[in-house]
């Protein structure tokens, strides 16, 4: 199965920006799909996760924070349904914080960030490297959405459900 890779805070606002279809062409050898802007990668060929990762590295022209997990741990969080079968409400984004390293989990979960008043992050729960939720669409979400690191103890890269989605999609598809 497919390793599926995951830079942090790339290509946002014009900030750390690079053309991950570039990166993805002069990583073919490990058959690399690019899945958007935002620093997505399917690697169908990956040979061992370090030498992968410090290939995806060099390649990056900036210093990054890669998380890899096994396309099968995707396919296998979307089949279990972390959201339910409810439609998700107007103003509000589920997402999937993959963790780049082994976290923990906090003591009890729903997490509301702030914790008092209203919330603009909820993180609803964990398994394994992954952490999901839902946001509001505020200016303010993406600074608690930052506190993921925190409460998780290791750095979290966020993505939109939708995305995982199409991961999934495509990793299917093959």
């Amino acid at each position: 199965m497919a390793l599926v890779a995951f830079l942090r805070g790339i290509n946002v606002g014009g900030h750390r920006s690079f053309r991950p279809s570039v990166v993805a062409k002069d990583l073919r050898s490990y058959d690399v799909v690019s899945v958007g802007a935002a620093g997505n990668f399917i690697v169908w060929n990956p040979g061992s996760r370090d030498s992968f990762r410090a290939a995806l590295l060099r390649k990056v022209p900036f210093e990054a924070e890669v998380a890899l997990c096994d396309g099968r741990e995707l396919i296998a969080l979307q089949s279990a349904q972390p959201f339910g079968n409810e439609p998700v409400r107007s103003g509000i984004v589920r997402f999937v914080s993959i963790l780049s390293r082994k976290g923990r989990a906090p003591a009890s979960m729903p997490v509301m960030l702030p914790p008092d008043g209203d919330w603009y992050v909820r993180v609803l729960g964990s398994t394994g490297s992954f952490v999901f939720g839902e946001y509001r669409r505020q200016m303010k979400t993406i600074g608690y959405l930052g506190q993921i690191d925190k409460l998780f103890g290791a750095p979290a890269i966020t993505r939109g459900w939708n995305t995982i989605a199409t991961i999934v999609r495509l990793l299917q598809e093959r």
